[in-house]
């Protein structure tokens, strides 16, 4: 299997999971609605559901990172970019994947499992966390924090993933392309 069709087939999976992480945004909105309407009509609350607000919240986030490089929806400095050349702007973006994005999503990942630090996986951050099968500390909170932890190192592998695609896409268009 060559490079071109693991990357289009990583691609493709990387809009089915940002398309069905962008379901969440509406149910965070109609859970955040049901929050307020059970506080202030109804003059109660829930614990659970504003967590589960944050849960979804958290997905949205980890799991959008890769897709918004997918779809060059990530912040840029658009003062020094949109003035260059198409040229100019490839190698910013080789420059940025290479040396920025690539390295900070190793770090993410590695960090978070403590590789770098020699750490025993039971002792990095998600590690002790899954040793504890760490929950909420608020009372009717959900359980699961474990889950929401490990969402770090998947979405920094998700996003070094997607950062290894662009490379290969912003080489591709450099090589290929016809600049006059």
């Amino acid at each position: 299997m060559d490079s071109s069709k693991i990357f289009s087939t990583f691609d493709t999976w990387i809009d089915r999971v940002g398309n069905a992480i962008s379901w969440c945004t509406v149910l965070m909105v109609l859970t955040t609605c049901l929050v307020v309407i059970l506080r202030y009509g109804f003059g109660t609350g829930s614990v659970f559901l504003q967590e589960t607000v944050i849960y979804m919240h958290s997905l949205v986030i980890m799991f959008g990172l890769a897709y918004t490089l997918k779809h060059d929806g990530h912040v840029r400095v658009d003062l020094l970019y949109n003035s260059q050349t198409p040229r100019n702007q490839a190698w910013t973006n080789l420059f940025g994947h290479l040396f920025l994005l690539l390295p900070f999503s190793l770090i993410l990942v590695t960090e978070s499992l403590g590789i770098t630090a020699s750490i025993p996986l039971e002792r990095s951050y998600v590690g002790r966390s899954w040793s504890v099968f760490e929950g909420s500390a608020e009372v009717g909170g959900l359980p699961g924090i474990f889950l929401l932890k490990s969402l770090i190192p998947i979405s920094g592998g998700l996003l070094a993933m997607q950062a290894i695609g662009e490379t290969f896409k912003t080489i591709r268009y450099i090589r290929n392309s016809d600049w006059k």
